[in-house]
């Protein structure tokens, strides 16, 4: 079957599933023979080395499409099957015009639409890109794989609860605005053994710098949609330049996080498991197999960051 993935999750899982599809998107990067596939779709919002603020002026500013796809080659790749999603429209390109694509194209392919809101609606998806393909049985055994790994998290984590309690717990996904995580990550804090409550129900929230105060977490999670860790790192220094950053307690007990996003919590792939396991590790890193320290995509954040530059000059 010829796929073509226009979704970083769902490229990384048919890589897993080993289905190498015949395209993908400008954002699929994992695993790395991705980037030597066929690019399929592009976007007017320029990301490399912009501070959060500026990227977000910039979203701002579009008039019309964020993304774009790039139809002519898309037919050319004869694709059966497109696999897109209808989460989040800064994402990636929107379902909508995704399907109207393809009913463009002679012959149709099939379109196959990932939605997930929650932690177990993105390992489900696993299961579903797998029978889409024809790999029920490699998907089975991937997500078989899923459920022992986070079994194993939920026992420890309810382990650490018995013992320590839930540290406050917050997770933000962008840092200026201020964007607390939401779909998925909710469920992860409360599987890692953490106080859900500051992480939205639906999806991720603008949220007030004075409320983050006010819920003042004992962890803090920085992992900004699209950035590695030492972006993530960079990104702080939006939240360290706020009154009361040095005051909020995990700053204060040096339990705030600069975390790989784009690697861990902002793809609903099957790699949110990994995800978990880290999460786990900054809310209880005495009972990690890998404490913070030693994690690759984990950094503590700098307290003493210099503020990034605004595109604006402020």
């Amino acid at each position: 079957m010829r796929v073509a993935s226009l979704l970083p999750s769902a490229t990384e899982t048919l890589f897993a599933l080993g289905v190498e599809p015949v395209g993908v998107s400008h954002s699929c990067d994992h695993p790395p023979a991705a980037r030597e596939r066929p690019t399929l779709t592009s976007t007017v919002v320029d990301h490399a080395d912009r501070s959060a603020a500026d990227i977000d002026e910039q979203m701002r500013e579009v008039d019309g499409a964020v993304y774009e796809l790039d139809e002519e080659r898309l037919a050319a790749l004869e694709p059966d099957l497109l696999v897109t999603q209808a989460t989040c429209d800064v994402c990636a390109v929107d379902a909508s015009e995704v399907r109207a694509a393809a009913a463009r194209l002679d012959p149709e392919p099939d379109v196959l639409a990932c939605d997930p809101h929650s932690f177990a609606d993105a390992l489900d998806d696993v299961v579903r890109i797998g029978e889409a393909v024809g790999e029920a049985a490699a998907a089975s055994a991937l997500r078989a794989d899923c459920r022992e790994r986070v079994d194993a998290v939920r026992e420890r984590a309810e382990r650490a609860v018995a013992a320590e309690g839930r540290p406050r717990t917050a997770v933000l996904d962008w840092t200026d605005p201020p964007i607390r995580a939401g779909h998925w990550v909710r469920d992860m804090v409360e599987l890692a053994g953490g106080d859900p409550s500051f992480q939205p129900e639906g999806p991720s929230e603008p949220v007030a710098w004075d409320d983050v105060r006010a819920a003042d977490p004992e962890v803090l999670v920085v992992a900004p949609c699209g950035f590695d860790r030492e972006r993530a790192r960079d990104a702080v220094a939006d939240l360290a330049a706020r009154p009361g950053f040095d005051e909020l307690r995990a700053v204060a007990d040096d339990r705030a996080y600069a975390v790989d996003g784009n690697g861990l919590f902002n793809r609903p792939s099957h790699r949110l498991v990994d995800s978990l396991e880290a999460l786990f590790a900054c809310l209880h890193p005495d009972r990690a197999a890998t404490p913070p320290a030693e994690h690759d995509r984990i950094a503590r954040a700098d307290r003493a960051a210099t503020p990034s530059v605004r595109a604006d000059g402020g």
